[in-house]
């Protein structure tokens, strides 16, 4: 079956938007507007359930496979980061003192300033980041704010699959059960559960809801009626709350609230209408970096965090604008090295891996 490139370019699009995203969130906080920090929210996460949606299936055994092949993927990557957190740790304790260190994250990582610097490796820290307990990384605090996707997709493949397997004939209704749950929550809020089933509900359903639309059309006519529906409730909501509703969209993020899923349906709407319409005959740099996603989402973790160091001497010294355009390439440039270095790692840890299987193996 011949790969389709608009998946690929989608993704690729969807993960330079999230290193947007984080650039102006994290080392952004202390210098970007706030509306310019709202406004990178219009092309999120919501866009990669919907991607894994067009593309999903219900071979049962396939998708568990996968699942298996991306925890382990992700196990050796925080191992790894596990490693080089600690020798940062130790390095510069060793040789600048544990005073230096204090000021080197107060001055850095703003707020992200760990209370005991050990020499010690905390192994608690990577078991828990085995079974998604997201515990801090200290060097590199944007890498474990990423994860919370990790956990959700893992949680909802798997009930997306089993769903699309055995209740095949009942989709729409799992999908009016998902989006109904994610409106009572919104409108009962004292009965919004804690932990991730608020997540799973709305993400769960915009996963079902991409999959009914797996190889189909948004009719033409559909399209600028739909905007314009979009664009009426913004207006209704700046015109009656003002701008400053806008300004909570990241707390209407985690979990998704109301507001944050109106604001995703900009950029959802656009992916549905260009689907199966936008044809992307070549591979290009967006293509590879939505055929490597995964290692994309891993290195902007990283990468995201290393721009602190620019930022905070930088922030004083030049328009806001001109700084956010220099932090996000040079963001880009930093996750394209690294994540081709975790492809690397990666390669390595399942030859490791395979070399252990064959000589543990019973004869």
């Amino acid at each position: 079956m011949k790969r389709d490139l608009y998946i690929d370019f989608a993704k690729g699009f969807a993960t330079m938007a999230i290193i947007f995203i984080h650039t102006a969130f994290w080392s952004g906080q202390y210098y970007i507007p706030t509306e310019w920090r709202v406004l990178s929210l219009l092309i999120d996460v919501p866009l990669f359930f919907a991607l894994s949606g067009l593309t999903s299936g219900a071979n049962v055994e396939k998708t568990f496979y996968r699942l298996l092949k991306l925890q382990i993927t992700y196990m050796i990557f925080v191992t790894f980061l596990f490693f080089l957190d600690y020798f940062f740790k130790v390095f510069g304790l060793n040789f600048f003192g544990l005073q230096w260190m204090q000021d080197f994250y107060s001055t850095f990582g703003g707020k992200y300033i760990p209370q005991n610097i050990s020499t010690d490796p905390q192994w608690q820290n990577l078991g828990n980041w085995y079974i998604h307990s997201y515990t801090n990384c200290d060097t590199f605090p944007v890498v474990m704010g990423s994860f919370w996707y990790l956990k959700v997709y893992f949680i909802l493949t798997v009930f997306g699959v089993l769903i699309l397997r055995f209740f095949s004939r009942h989709i729409i209704s799992f999908i009016i059960l998902c989006f109904g749950l994610t409106i009572v929550f919104n409108l009962f809020p004292w009965y919004y559960p804690s932990g991730q089933v608020g997540y799973v509900a709305f993400y769960l359903g915009l996963f079902l809801l991409a999959h009914e639309l797996k190889g189909k059309k948004i009719p033409k006519r559909w399209i600028p009626i739909l905007y314009g529906i979009l664009i009426a409730i913004l207006i209704f909501l700046l015109w009656n709350f003002g701008k400053d509703i806008l300004m909570t969209m990241n707390k209407a993020k985690f979990p998704p609230k109301l507001l944050y899923i109106f604001w995703s349906c900009f950029s959802l709407l656009t992916l549905f209408s260009l689907y199966n319409r936008l044809k992307i005959s070549k591979n290009n740099f967006l293509t590879y970096v939505g055929q490597n996603a995964i290692f994309y989402y891993f290195a902007q973790g990283v990468s995201s965090s290393l721009v602190y160091f620019i930022v905070v001497p930088l922030k004083d010294k030049m328009e806001w604008w001109i700084l956010m355009i220099v932090i996000f390439m040079i963001n880009i440039i930093l996750a394209v090295i690294i994540a081709e270095l975790a492809k690397r790692i990666d390669a390595l840890g399942w030859k490791v891996l395979s070399f252990l299987r064959d000589k543990t193996a019973l004869p």
